[in-house]
């Protein structure tokens, strides 16, 4: 797999980028075509914390992590077994949804059956009122929810604005 590894307010040194690619070239193993993926790796900081950010757009698949811890070897790790766990996890997921194409990306390899966690387990019908964003994040925080779904009334769309890691606000417009 090519590596396009890359800092935000700190030097990747040769260390730190040996360690990364030696974490992420591991995941090799899973695809059948490891060669032709890229993996962006971003390692930031923000406060005390290291922050490293990994993406590997795959065929009509993106698999992304992002984890931050005090150490950044230790946060190179977290995301290099996240990003494990997902691989495992889709090949799970489109092996028993036989009509998915991708399985042949993926490497054959043993996969543990597992219980179907994903499954829906509470629905709801929401009815989003028109508000403004800033109506919507406090509406969202007096429910106490990481999410919130409403109809913009500047946009007219309806819109999902969430809480992110960061402390701030993200906002999802749906067409």
């Amino acid at each position: 797999m090519k590596m396009n590894i890359r800092g935000s307010k700190l030097e990747v040194t040769s260390a730190i980028q040996n360690y990364a690619e030696k974490k992420i070239n591991k995941l090799d193993k899973y695809f059948s075509n490891a060669e032709e993926l890229t993996a962006n790796v971003l390692i930031k900081t923000h406060g005390e914390k290291q922050i490293v950010e990994v993406t590997i757009p795959a065929n009509k698949m993106i698999l992304r992590a992002e984890e931050a811890s005090d150490d950044l070897y230790k946060s190179i790790d977290l995301v290099s077994e996240k990003l494990e766990r997902q691989i495992r996890k889709n090949k799970t997921r489109m092996k028993q949804k036989r009509n998915i194409p991708n399985v042949t990306m993926f490497v054959d390899f043993d996969v543990e059956e597992e219980q179907s966690e994903e499954m829906v387990t509470k629905r709801k019908v929401v009815d989003s009122k028109p508000m403004s964003e800033e109506e919507a994040i406090l509406q969202m925080n007096l429910i106490g929810h990481d999410f919130f779904i409403f109809r913009n009334v500047d946009t007219t769309t309806d819109c999902v604005i969430y809480r992110r890691k960061a402390g701030d606000y993200g906002l999802i417009e749906i067409k």
